[in-house]
């Protein structure tokens, strides 16, 4: 039997890092690139329409925004506003979708003049000259404000993340240092030293308090600049291995973890029992760079359709990887079916049993 293999969604021009999910409009983003090193290798920032087509979740590309020299290495989203990590800066990019309906006349047999783009599922138009409506899709880009973020001998911006009113954007990198900045003009109000080398991944909670992980095996909580408590591996983790490990990444609690190896592997959890529901052995083929759920919200239910849940992934391999768990609670017809003439024979004994002179 041969390895179990995921569906690859789609392929991009360079290699991916980064992931967000915007379930409102049905958006997968993905992004990469080469850097500024002159290999011919692009940089940007692709956008994704998911869509249920006959039964299957799948991606087309909408909109590619050129990111220049620059490659993005971590993304944050808040409404239609994302914060991009690129080499040691912050950028803030916003996009809009705009949606209209247009009448044209159908052209003459063997006309070339190409109408608007028509989205995947659409009636096709009828060679009569009639007029047709097509759905016309107006994707914008735009650059808002920038920053450098790290200030590191090597700088380099390594994760990023909105609160939870989207009022407050909080980075960490090479540096050590955590820095808060409003949005979306991205003043500077916090800053502090949170560890002895990088930060791997930060997270702001709705009650103001910072949870911080870093290269030197501390996972720590800050309000404001105040440390609250701390754990370190080497104290706080597992006794039985002399092997030193550190905490990679923090994030809010939720149904399902979703899991990237350096191998390419890619696995589903549980999130409060750690038991494993999915598992691909080298999904990728090389390190994973970031895993994105599919939210239960906004377009979540519809484009997941029976399946519990959907995770994305994305490697250095250019390759975005669909994995579907499909639902647990579902139960088969036949045995729904079965069930309800075990009740209704149940039900009749009862009755016989109960009322004989009657039946």
């Amino acid at each position: 039997m041969g390895r179990r293999r995921a569906p690859e969604l789609y392929r991009a021009p360079f290699p991916l890092y980064a992931l967000q999910v915007d379930p409102s409009a049905g958006l997968l983003i993905a992004a990469g690139g080469g850097g500024a090193a002159k290999t011919g290798i692009k940089n940007g920032v692709h956008f994704l329409q998911l869509e249920q087509i006959n039964g299957r979740l799948s991606a087309s590309l909408l909109h590619s925004h050129d990111t220049e020299t620059r490659a993005t290495m971590n993304l944050a989203l808040a409404g239609n506003i994302l914060a991009a990590g690129q080499d040691a800066h912050c950028q803030l990019l916003r996009f809009q979708i705009h949606q209209q309906k247009s009448k044209n006349k159908a052209g003459k047999a063997g006309s070339k003049e190409q109408g608007p783009r028509q989205r995947k599922g659409a009636a096709p138009a009828e060679k009569s000259g009639a007029e047709t409506h097509q759905e016309e899709i107006e994707f914008s880009v735009e650059n808002l404000q920038a920053v450098q973020t790290d200030f590191s001998t090597d700088p380099l911006q390594k994760v990023v993340c909105f609160n939870h009113d989207s009022t407050l954007l909080a980075t960490g990198g090479t540096d050590g240092y955590v820095r808060v900045w409003k949005v979306p003009t991205l003043e500077k109000v916090l800053e502090f030293k949170a560890h002895e080398g990088e930060i791997e991944d930060l997270a702001l909670g709705p009650d103001g308090k910072l949870v911080t992980v870093g290269w030197d095996l501390k996972a720590s909580v800050w309000q404001k600049d105040q440390l609250v408590t701390q754990l370190h591996w080497q104290e706080n983790g597992p006794t039985f291995s002399n092997t030193p490990y550190r905490y990679q990444a923090c994030s809010e609690s939720g149904t399902f973890l979703g899991l990237g190896t350096v191998t390419g592997s890619v696995a589903i959890y549980i999130a409060f029992s750690l038991q494993r529901l999915y598992y691909v052995k080298e999904a990728h083929g090389i390190v994973v760079t970031d895993v994105a759920f599919l939210p239960e919200k906004g377009r979540g239910p519809e484009l997941l359709g029976s399946q519990e849940t959907a995770l994305f992934s994305v490697a250095v391999d250019s390759r975005c990887q669909l994995h579907l768990l499909p639902s647990r609670r579902s139960v088969p017809i036949w045995l729904l079916l079965l069930l309800c003439v075990g009740l209704i024979v149940m039900t009749i004994l009862l009755l016989q049993r109960a009322f004989p002179a009657f039946l």
